[in-house]
């Protein structure tokens, strides 16, 4: 097999399978069959490729040709990929496979599992595509097929009403991040002659020109990987179904960002500004998403915020000038987190609710779903051995020196990711010790505060819980208990020299900057810890006060949104519709009204007897007469 056609297979089989799959009857029961199966084995195959390719390709790939030349710009069409773009493949495929398997049961009430599957396969095959392609202008397609993709999965449960509200604001926050994305693809582009990557990443662009591109395409990655200003949308979009939270959250949608950034890292080597613009997002989203997640009572949501945190700690190894160690972090997160989302399903499919403060106790009822929590949330906040804690080692450790000087990024940025990351180290291990504590430890709130009549959280309309909780069934317990592996052991692939060199990582090595996180964790989980003893079965989260409130809606961010974006967007809208209405349409309306009246009068004057036409036609021969001699005489 070539490289081309290998190429050709990873993204294009879920993309052709997904396709198939949207024409299959989306309301026919027989017809799950037919759609699970197309939906795993686009994803299995695809795995099977990149694994292929990552064993046994010895260089990178490339096997890109000029397609078409359209006013002398060639626009290339083909595969790139090295070894560390293989691993990234590896790992969407991988989770993507995992929520194919894993959906079957979660959803096996939906009537509309079918344009389901087919739409996850469509998701997996863009992402895909982003990280394969040889050109940016297929990297483009591939990034709006997921925005696609995503506004529809987000959206998918028609019976919540929150779902297509989510779905609306995730596709409008993006597309503003996408505008600038846009832009930047067309400078670079047009700047090279070509959309080639290679020649792009090796064209000499001016100052001026290059900084205004790249932070253009900053702005595309703020949107699609969630970061500050434009994360909003994600906590939102848990109204989705858990199983496209793991995907959009562990393996496509937000690592798309952090992966284009790491792509094109060497024109960001030669922006200082874009690199600080980049370092004092990263901080603010760091700090930003690990607070507001202290504060969530929907489980999901916890999750969603971390995630906002964690793709921070990856853009912010991008600012001090280690691609290697955002790489890494991408990798153990996609591992951890997809594991936490499906580990999170696994308790809403039985328990009913998303809510925290309506769970605990389930630590006996549902003990390999408990041990995989433990395994996610510890990677989660960096606990030794476990795989998060070697990849944020390798971010903080760069950032660390980065304060010395001597990077791409001036000192001042190393500085701001590194305090920023340390914080966060402690809010981190907080707030996964308390989920831990609240959904698993104390007694059952199972039918929380008021009663059995709750508020339904955002999956609660799709199941009804059993009376005892229980670990899930065969079909979403084996890609959980499979996914633990990595989020246990992945970190340790640091010490095996073929990854290592592939990612171009440091050796691994405990020093005394090491220690300090360490310290900091421990703190962190030793007060959540704390405080649910002190006050047992009480939720460590009170202990915020009144700031809990502002937190939880994440620092008030979308009311600043509404009042300085949304609410002048739709005032200069109505503007412009009542303008639209009562002056253009007004006038167009008024016109062939008056013509029609016009006409109606000249009909009238048709219709006069013939006495008094003669009249008429007299005395109009006699005005113009007058008029005549008028004119006649004054000249």
């Amino acid at each position: 097999m070539t490289a081309a056609v290998a190429g050709a297979l990873i993204p294009g089989v879920p993309v052709l399978l997904g396709l198939v799959g949207l024409t299959l009857p989306p309301n026919d029961r027989p017809g799950r069959g037919p759609a699970a199966a197309l939906g795993i084995a686009g994803a299995a195959i695809a795995l099977a490729v990149t694994t292929a390719l990552l064993l046994f390709a010895h260089k990178p790939l490339d096997a890109s040709r000029r397609w078409v030349n359209i006013g002398g710009l060639d626009i290339t069409l083909g595969f790139n990929a090295g070894v560390a773009a293989l691993y990234i493949a590896v790992a969407v495929c991988v989770v993507a496979l995992f929520v194919q398997i894993y959906s079957v049961a979660y959803l096996h009430d939906d009537p509309r599992y079918g344009p389901y599957a087919a739409q996850v396969s469509l998701f997996t095959g863009a992402m895909l595509l982003v990280v394969t392609s040889s050109g940016l202008i297929s990297l483009l397609v591939g990034w709006e097929i997921m925005g696609a993709c995503s506004y529809l999965l987000i959206g998918h449960d028609r019976r919540l009403p929150e779902a297509p509200a989510a779905a609306v604001k995730a596709f409008l926050v993006t597309r503003v991040g996408d505008v600038g994305f846009l832009l930047a693809v067309a400078f670079l582009t047009v700047g090279a002659g070509t959309d080639r990557l290679s020649v792009v990443l090796t064209h000499h662009y001016g100052g001026p020109t290059l900084t205004a591109a790249l932070l253009l395409l900053l702005a595309g990655v703020a949107g699609k990987s969630a970061q500050f200003p434009l994360h909003t949308w994600l906590p939102d979009a848990m109204a989705g179904p858990t199983p496209i939270s793991a995907l959009i959250h562990a393996a496509t949608m937000v690592a798309a960002g952090v992966y284009v950034v790491f792509r094109t890292y060497p024109l960001f080597e030669q922006s200082p500004a874009a690199l600080s613009v980049l370092g004092v997002m990263a901080a603010i989203t760091i700090l930003l998403g690990a607070l507001s997640a202290t504060a969530q009572d929907d489980m999901k949501r916890v999750l969603a915020w971390s995630t906002v945190s964690q793709i921070g700690y990856m853009t912010g190894a991008l600012a001090v000038g280690s691609p290697a160690a955002a790489l890494f972090h991408l990798l153990t997160h996609a591992a951890f987190k997809a594991l936490l989302f499906l580990a999170a399903g696994a308790v809403i499919h039985v328990v009913g609710t998303n809510y925290l403060s309506r769970m605990g106790g389930l630590r006996h009822r549902m003990p390999l779903t408990f041990w995989s929590f433990v395994i996610g949330l510890g990677a989660l906040a960096g606990f030794p051995p476990l795989a998060g804690f070697w990849s944020k080692e390798n971010v903080l450790t760069a950032a660390a020196h980065a304060t010395d000087g001597g990077g791409p990024a001036p000192v001042w940025v190393g500085w701001v990711v590194w305090l920023a990351a340390l914080l966060a180290v402690f809010v981190t291990a907080w707030y996964a010790t308390r989920l831990l504590l609240c959904a698993f430890f104390g007694v059952s709130r199972e039918h929380g505060p008021d009663g059995p009549d709750w508020e339904i959280g955002f999956d609660d309309a799709r199941y009804t819980p059993p009376l005892t909780p229980h670990d899930p069934p065969a079909a979403m317990r084996w890609p959980i208990l499979l996914l633990a592996i990595p989020a246990a052991l992945l970190g340790l692939a640091a010490y095996a020299p073929g990854f290592r060199t592939a990612l171009e990582l440091e050796q691994p090595h405990l020093t005394v900057a090491v220690l300090l996180p360490l310290l900091l964790l421990v703190a962190g989980a030793g007060t959540a810890w704390w405080l649910w003893r002190a006050v047992p079965g009480a939720d460590p989260a009170l202990a915020l006060g009144r700031a809990r409130g502002f937190l939880a809606a994440g620092f008030r961010l979308d009311d600043v949104q509404t009042r300085l974006v949304v609410r002048p967007v739709k005032s200069v809208a109505e503007l412009m519709s009542k303008a639209d209405k009562h002056v253009v349409d007004a006038a167009v309306e008024g016109t062939g009204t008056t013509t029609t009246r016009l006409g109606g009068l000249l009909h009238s004057a048709h219709r006069v007897a013939l006495p008094g036409a003669a009249v008429l036609v007299l005395s109009g021969a006699l005005l113009l007469g007058v008029i005549a001699a008028w004119y006649g005489a004054a000249s």
